[in-house]
């Protein structure tokens, strides 16, 4: 009975929580899902020949986008060696200002980034996640080799991201990249002049046009592929969300149809037990009912039960979430580590309100029907023999 409650339990929260975070990705990305955006992915049939690819051609091709398009562009995860006191990895995320307009990224503390600074000619304003504010606060300076240029560049801290600031990811939009150990750096023309073949690459396979048309993306689709040999798809974000509801629904439908014939199997086996146990018990329960035990503290001893039950669950159930989000720190996995009590996020703790109200449906049915039986039981003397 406990394990079959546990699993049915742990079934129901990774649904809800799955589906919450999948409707905060749909109300992020939104945004992105108006008419005139085709956002790019890297086609999974293109057999890429590298040696095809160098800078020469991906710095003319970034001269093309920035002569003929408007665009977005945010490549997350570059990974440096830089201290803080929570000795996790930090992540370099670029961002142009096309993409910071539409992120609407909040702080904590400090200014918005500015995008007209001049390479090596002076310090380059950035953001910092909420997890290095206490080793780079505010107006502090950083020396670092950039990983996209690979030069020693100097940042200057302008402001601090929100705890637990995420990104949601286009195309899965229940997949978050969290910031709370990220550098957030402008990109203008000049510095993608200087960035390397990476982030030249990584920016095409997600780059979102804006204020365009499909034929200038099937335009930029074949200009990549003739100069690059990089097949991309350019999709509108609408059939993104279509693509994603494809598989996401039936195995949504699937986990849904094995909770439920779960709970089904739940309410049946306990008060299957607890009728057998009835039939088993009849002449003490009439001996007690006949010397004073009312049918309302029965119901209170039969919910006490079942809260102590769920109660056990739902603490393993929160013990189990708070260990895996443990986990990402113990890792020093930084693109998911998050802050919260006990670790957990508010859609973790919605998604426990709602495992506990599925809970109290089932106790209520349990002992409702458990209580229906046992008024039924004849109080008399007759019983006894």
């Amino acid at each position: 009975m406990i394990l079959l409650l546990f699993l049915a339990n742990y079934l129901s929260f990774t649904t809800a929580r799955s589906v919450i975070s999948t409707f905060q990705g749909y109300q992020e990305i939104e945004t992105l899902n108006q008419e005139g955006t085709f956002i790019a992915n890297l086609d999974p049939d293109s057999k890429t020949e590298n040696e095809t690819i160098n800078i020469d051609k991906t710095r003319k091709l970034y001269e093309y986008l920035d002569n003929h398009y408007t665009y977005a562009l945010q490549v997350d995860g570059f990974v440096t060696s830089l201290e803080n006191e929570h000795e996790m990895e930090v992540t370099f995320s670029y961002i142009n200002e096309e993409a910071y307009k539409i992120n609407q990224f909040s702080l904590s503390q400090g200014n918005h980034l500015t995008f007209n600074y001049q390479f090596n000619q002076e310090t380059i304003p950035v953001l910092v996640g909420a997890g290095l504010a206490t080793t780079y606060p505010v107006g502090s300076t950083i020396e670092i080799t950039d990983p996209v240029t690979q030069q020693l560049v100097n940042l200057n801290v302008r402001g601090v991201l929100k705890e637990n600031t995420h990104r949601s990811n286009f195309y899965a939009p229940n997949i978050k990249n969290y910031f709370n150990f990220s550098i957030f750096l402008p990109v203008n023309e000049e510095f993608i002049q200087r960035a390397g073949l990476d982030l030249h690459v990584n920016g095409l396979t997600d780059i979102a046009l804006l204020d365009s048309t499909e034929d200038e993306a099937m335009n930029l689709k074949e200009h990549i592929q003739k100069n690059l040999g990089l097949e991309l798809n350019f999709f509108n974000q609408q059939e993104n969300f279509d693509y994603f509801e494809e598989y996401y629904v039936y195995s949504l439908k699937i986990i849904c149809t094995i909770m439920f014939i779960l709970l089904i199997i739940i309410v049946c086996l306990a008060t299957w037990n607890n009728f057998t146990s009835i039939r088993l018990m009849k002449k003490d329960f009439t001996i007690n009912l006949v010397v004073g035990l009312s049918y309302s503290k029965l119901r209170a001893i039969f919910y006490s039960y079942f809260g102590l039950l769920f109660s056990i669950n739902l603490t393993l159930l929160i013990a189990i979430t708070a260990f895996n989000r443990y986990g990402f720190w113990l890792r020093k996995e930084s693109l998911y580590a998050t802050y919260g009590i006990f670790g957990l996020l508010s859609m973790d703790w919605i998604a426990l309100l709602i495992v506990l109200f599925i809970d109290l449906i089932i106790g209520v049915t349990i002992v409702e029907l458990t209580l229906t039986k046992i008024k039924r039981i004849p109080i008399s003397v007759g019983v006894l023999n």
